[in-house]
């Protein structure tokens, strides 16, 4: 028996695809994340790269960071990418909790200087356990003290502070006379 020819167009294999090397925004030092394979240029464009904070920044005791970036520009081999989101792995989040004491989380949505919505959970650890009113207390004064501080920071402002911890600093300031907090 004679073969079929193939009818329709013979989809090109992994030869005809091209490599492009992904990098992560200016303001963290367009390190190099990753790989990612495509036909061409346009088909780059729009997807999610993950790294975490430790292979970003060569700090390995950030390597609980996930971050999120979304390739927005390719010239030639390179995708470059703009920050998307951050997380905190889940089993970081449960060492830091301690029997006897208690976790409190808020979620304070926020529109940064650049326009940018951007909705922040913040984790507070207290060294003894709270009780129900301490804890909306607690929750008041981290949503009063984020509150005032967008209007000053963009986007890049706000991703500099979070990969430095400098912006988990002044909600604590705001309630510790009111309740002692760990972390």
């Amino acid at each position: 028996m004679a073969k079929k020819k193939q009818v329709g167009r013979r989809v090109e294999g992994w030869k005809a695809k091209s490599w492009f090397k992904v990098h992560t925004p200016d303001n963290l030092g367009k390190a190099y994340i990753g790989d990612t394979i495509a036909n061409d240029a346009d088909s780059v464009v729009g997807r999610i790269m993950h790294a975490t904070l430790g292979e970003i920044t060569n700090d390995y005791a950030k390597q609980y960071m996930k971050m999120s970036f979304k390739i927005n520009t390719v010239t030639g081999d390179s995708a470059y990418t703009e920050f998307v989101g951050h997380e905190v792995t889940r089993d970081y989040l449960r060492s830091l909790v301690k029997r006897r004491s208690s976790r409190i989380d808020t979620i304070v949505p926020i529109t940064t200087k650049d326009g940018k919505k951007v909705r922040l959970t913040v984790c507070t650890y207290t060294f003894a356990r709270a009780n129900l009113s301490q804890e909306h207390s607690i929750r008041g004064e981290i949503m009063k003290g984020i509150a005032a501080q967008p209007g000053a920071w963009d986007l890049s402002a706000l991703l500099n502070g979070l990969v430095s911890s400098e912006s988990s600093r002044a909600p604590i300031k705001a309630f510790k006379t009111n309740y002692a907090a760990r972390r």
